[in-house]
């Protein structure tokens, strides 16, 4: 089992980060949170979920133990699979997760992209008494994340990185697109976030 990966971070978008450690290139899946951490480093250390099915090996890299632990937890839940997981801790932190989940604020949890009703309401009871065992609702760092010119370059990696989430691209640039004209400092993560609550 890998426990973590440590080394340089060669490639980066909002979904995917490239880590180069003894001279092998590790593709990790990541999420909104992690890529905001992350973001502008050379060296990076990821803690390291690993998906072995038969048809495929993913490897998922989180910048926190409280990140991943909320992802293990996540997908013992069922009709939560390793996307939807990943998805939840894109649209919102571990922490407002955890408040949302011990608050029972289904309303909340059911505004993620692929979560109705009852998945929320099983997410809820499942969880609710583990995330406060396991005391992982404190805060995380989340990195800052620095306002960048709107230009084809921000649109192009926010459409790319939903894509890899498994929207289609052409709503998905419509929703952007938009998003970018209304709010057009707003850095790639916080484009994708946004576009994450229109996209249905």
């Amino acid at each position: 089992m890998i426990e973590y990966i440590k080394g340089e971070l060669t490639e980066l978008s909002p979904a995917l980060a490239t880590v180069e450690a003894a001279g092998v290139g590790y593709g990790l899946n990541i999420s909104l949170t992690t890529y905001s951490a992350i973001q502008g480093k050379k060296e990076v250390k990821l803690y390291v979920y690993e998906a072995i099915r038969e048809d495929a090996h993913v490897l998922y890299g989180f910048v926190s133990k409280k990140e991943r632990e909320m992802f293990e937890l996540l997908i013992t839940v069922s009709g939560v699979g390793t996307n939807t997981a990943r998805m939840m801790l894109s649209s919102m932190s571990v922490a407002e997760l955890c408040h949302a989940i011990s608050c029972g604020d289904e309303r909340l949890i059911k505004g993620i992209k692929g979560i109705g009703k009852m998945t929320a309401q099983r997410i809820i009871v499942d969880l609710k008494d583990k995330i406060v065992a396991l005391g992982i609702a404190d805060e995380i760092p989340a990195g800052g994340s620095v306002a960048m010119p709107v230009n084809n370059a921000v649109r192009d990696e926010a459409v790319a990185a939903l894509t890899m989430l498994g929207f289609a691209p052409a709503p998905t640039q419509k929703v952007v697109v938009a998003i970018l004209s209304e709010q057009p400092e707003l850095p790639v993560e916080q484009v994708v976030k946004l576009a994450l609550k229109q996209i249905k």
